[in-house]
């Protein structure tokens, strides 16, 4: 039998198909999530989306068998991005699964689970239980009724949420290049922005899993090539590059240069908070450091918590924050339903660009305040011990230590860095920040020395 706990990750399902999981494990998923939700809430429905990938159709209505067979409906939203599956789930105010791979390569497939009204399911909120189930597939009660299963499109009304939220009806005309990676964009983009004053030139919006231009996985800066390319030679105001399920949005400015997530979070929490009604945002603890010093600047109050959906989300319910941003590109709203949503967030950068004169570099220059390394991936024998070599190394200079997501280290000129092992790889990533570039540097590649020695 499949090794659920191979797939089974920290915050989703994950896995190559057929080798990790099929068919039949999706039918058993199904049927492990239907009986979850109906136990914990009284569920009597779930909604189900997929994207593009050839997979994604075979393995959504098998887990779409599984839930019927605990006696709960499926509505099935057909093709969407993730977030219109989140949309799905809030506006319905019912469980939601969403069968994508995300950026991850042709050959994987996953689901990311939802609760009613969009709330998180993650390993320490429900995946351990689900796959448990799913590893029995066998249940103590028989179905209360019998399910049923039905289509509902919900793309245009997505569309309309999204347009009520952010009005770009006013802004002066913009030149915008989509990367839409042949992935969900494709779909989502020419609904939502359809009308409004931009000039809309698109990149790879056929939708293919099997990703004939690039991976649909813009953290990877050999993926903006393409788009850093067409927006010099479009002469475009700005361009956006959406990954395969468009629930993360990357910006790059009218130089063809990336802006930095961290950037366009304070950009947007600048927004937010401008709104009055609510001072909290939640940023990850590898944003910049900017972050919170914008948000205290606009009269909020930033709450720094782990890198993580589950984690983000929990902690904007907790403290009804207004907006949460990842330095990983995702952009959570209370107005979505404290959900992510790529596209929700590009609409944001659109109207601040829109709305006034200068330049997109021009423009988030003022949310730019330090040199970052990016996210770096070493892989590693013992992670722990990696770890903790670099702290040793540290420990006589004066720095302070946090372990709430892998080690952040604060040095006393105001650079810092975090070095934490992934969930599912042997591997270490580091992001480290400093004042400068060159001072950036050398942490980086002091760190980097130790860590692959």
């Amino acid at each position: 039998m499949t090794d659920l706990s191979a797939i089974i990750k920290a915050y989703d399902v994950r896995g190559v198909v057929p080798d990790q999981w099929d068919e039949d494990v999706a039918r058993r998923i199904g049927a492990a999530f239907a009986e979850f939700v109906s136990v914990e809430s009284g569920a009597t429905a779930v909604v189900t989306a997929h994207d593009m990938r050839p997979s994604s159709v075979p393995l959504s209505r098998a887990f779409a068998e599984g839930v019927l067979s605990r006696g709960v409906d499926v509505v099935e939203a057909g093709l969407g991005s993730t977030d219109l599956l989140y949309f799905a789930a809030g506006s319905l105010d019912v469980p939601g699964a969403m069968f994508t791979a995300s950026h991850n390569p042709a050959q994987y497939n996953g689901i990311k689970l939802c609760r009613a009204g969009a709330a998180p399911v993650g390993q320490e909120s429900g995946l351990v239980t689900i796959r448990e189930w799913a590893e029995r597939d066998s249940y103590d009660r028989a179905p209360a009724r019998v399910a049923e299963i039905a289509q509902r499109d919900l793309l245009s009304a997505y569309a309309a949420h999204l347009r009520s939220l952010v009005d770009l009806s006013a802004i002066r005309p913009l030149r915008v290049v989509v990367d839409a990676g042949n992935g969900m964009g494709g779909h989502t983009v020419p609904v939502v922005l359809d009308g409004l004053p931009l000039d809309v030139v698109p990149l790879y919006f056929e939708l293919d899993g099997t990703f004939p231009n690039h991976e649909a996985n813009p953290l990877d800066p050999a993926n903006l090539v393409d788009l850093q390319e067409a927006v010099r030679r479009e002469g475009a105001d700005i361009g956006l590059a959406f990954d395969g399920d468009a629930d993360r949005v990357f910006v790059v400015d009218e130089r063809g240069e990336p802006v930095s997530p961290s950037a366009i979070t304070a950009l947007v929490a600048v927004r937010e908070l401008a709104k009055g009604r609510g001072t909290t945002v939640i940023h990850n603890l590898i944003t910049s450091r900017a972050v919170p010093e914008i948000v205290r600047e606009h009269g909020g109050q930033p709450v720094r918590t782990r890198v993580g959906h589950s984690y983000i989300k929990a902690e904007m319910a907790r403290t009804d924050a207004v907006f949460g941003g990842e330095h990983s590109a995702h952009y959570y709203f209370r107005d979505f339903w404290r959900a992510d949503t790529g596209m929700l967030a590009a609409m944001h950068v659109l109207a601040a660009l829109g709305e006034q004169s200068r330049t997109l570099s021009e423009l988030t220059a003022a949310y730019s305040r330090y040199a970052a390394s990016g996210e770096i991936n070493s892989t590693v024998a013992d992670a722990a011990a990696s770890t903790a070599a670099v702290r040793g190394s540290f420990e006589a200079e004066g720095a302070t230590f946090d372990e709430v997501d892998g080690l952040t280290v604060d040095l006393p000129d105001g650079s810092w860095f975090n070095l934490r092992a992934s969930n599912t790889e042997p591997l270490l990533r580091l992001n480290v920040e400093a004042p400068d570039q060159a001072r950036m540097e050398r942490l980086r590649d002091r760190v980097l020395g130790m860590v692959r020695s």
